[in-house]
């Protein structure tokens, strides 16, 4: 490798770490900021399906925006009131279910397994939990109490609550614009390389974020109507939950089985709902695996659910709620590089172990490794008419 090569490196390097010490001394400043780009990130598609229908860009940004403010007005009117209510009415619950667990379950699994539960001891934690719900008053109570314990608390709350909207139409707006600068400021030596792995990065995340968003909801709606037509007071809320922790393959179904297993025993005492149940998971896990994941996340995530909650999990802990927001693109984009060093180690002397030197034709799409000597056939596609190259004329 050069000198220049190497002082070109070491450049790229330091001017990137200094970027990243910038970014995480002003994490706590970047945060309304971050949630503004991943909003415009994801809502960017259904800007550009406006766009090619003929409504331009600042219109199809309002209508956007217009669209979201009523339903989140409708969600907080009508599913957070809603949601309230589910969780007051599981606390009330709560004590039949842990005198169901201690009169009928632990015995059984006793008797059957010879596991002793006598250990655990419930008897403080209901009366605990009943105690700060009535003491909260609900969840927006939580919150608000929460902001006001300090003036600049609510400062800071009210201009992140202002900041994130505002920023987000603006960057919504002017995406394109935001982009194309972006790609000019790329060297010309390597941007056909970086063009390639953000198209891959976007892919990865974007098939992610967006596909498994609509799978949580859908399957959350799902749970939630089919437990509440069995007769489950808290049927809703427990198909909520299963819902909203789907992302990793079968942890929701077990969870709701579980949770809505009990609540058909302790409210009914008979195996009817408990059937009616596994019915209701049967149907959402088989609607997940061969309509929902297919049609709306694709064979494109290429993201382990392990990775993905380390990820969020690494990223809180290393850099607080900015992390959080910020581990899965990251993570998308550092698997699509290990998978690009993983090609061109495949690709590199290091990996093909010969004993002579070695030729690397490049036909267009492919890139071959031959033999001096080699009569190499090409392919563009299958079924297309193949090319013959030989290494030694001059290729």
């Amino acid at each position: 490798m050069s000198t220049v090569a190497l002082d070109l490196r070491l450049k790229w390097i330091i001017t990137v770490a200094l970027i990243g010490w910038v970014l995480y001394l002003l994490g706590p400043v970047l945060v309304p900021f971050v949630a503004a780009a991943l909003f415009a990130y994801l809502f960017n598609p259904l800007v550009q399906r406006l766009e090619r229908r003929g409504v331009g860009r600042a219109l199809s940004v309002s209508l956007l925006f217009l669209v979201l403010t009523l339903a989140l007005v409708g969600i907080v009117l009508v599913l957070i009131p809603f949601m309230e209510r589910q969780v007051a009415n599981f606390l009330e619950q709560l004590p039949r279910w842990t005198e169901w667990a201690q009169t009928k379950a632990a015995p059984w699994i006793e008797q059957r397994f010879g596991i002793s539960l006598g250990t655990f001891d419930t008897t403080n934690i209901v009366p605990m939990l009943q105690a700060h719900w009535k003491e909260a008053g609900g969840f927006a109570t939580t919150v608000v109490a929460n902001v006001s314990k300090s003036g600049f608390a609510i400062i800071g709350w009210i201009i992140n609550l202002v900041i994130v909207p505002v920023a987000a139409f603006y960057l919504l707006r002017d995406w394109n614009i935001v982009v194309d600068r972006v790609h000019a400021l790329i060297p010309r030596s390597i941007e056909p390389t970086v063009v390639r792995l953000a198209r891959e990065s976007d892919d990865t995340l974007g098939g992610f974020l967006r596909g498994q968003l609509s799978v949580m909801i859908v399957l959350g709606v799902i749970y939630g109507l089919g437990l509440w037509a069995v007769g489950l007071n808290v049927g809703p809320l427990i198909g909520m939950i299963a819902g909203l922790i789907s992302f990793v393959p079968y942890l929701g179904a077990i969870v709701g089985v579980g949770m809505g297993i009990i609540a058909a025993l302790v409210q009914y005492q008979d195996w009817f709902h408990v059937m009616l149940v596994l019915i209701v998971f049967g149907v959402g896990q088989t609607l997940e695996g061969y309509v929902l994941v297919p049609k709306l996340v694709g064979d494109k995530i290429g993201m382990h659910p392990v990775a993905v909650m380390f990820a969020i999990l690494a990223g809180g802990q290393l850099f607080g709620f900015v992390g959080v927001l910020l581990a899965l693109p990251i993570a998308a984009v550092v698997m699509v590089l290990l998978r690009y060093a993983y090609e061109r180690y495949t690709q590199s002397e290091m990996y093909q172990d010969t004993d002579g030197p070695q030729i690397v034709v490049d036909a267009g799409a492919a890139r071959v490794v031959a033999e001096p000597g080699e009569r190499v056939i090409v392919e563009a596609r299958p079924g297309s008419a193949r090319r013959i190259i030989d290494p030694t004329d001059g290729a």
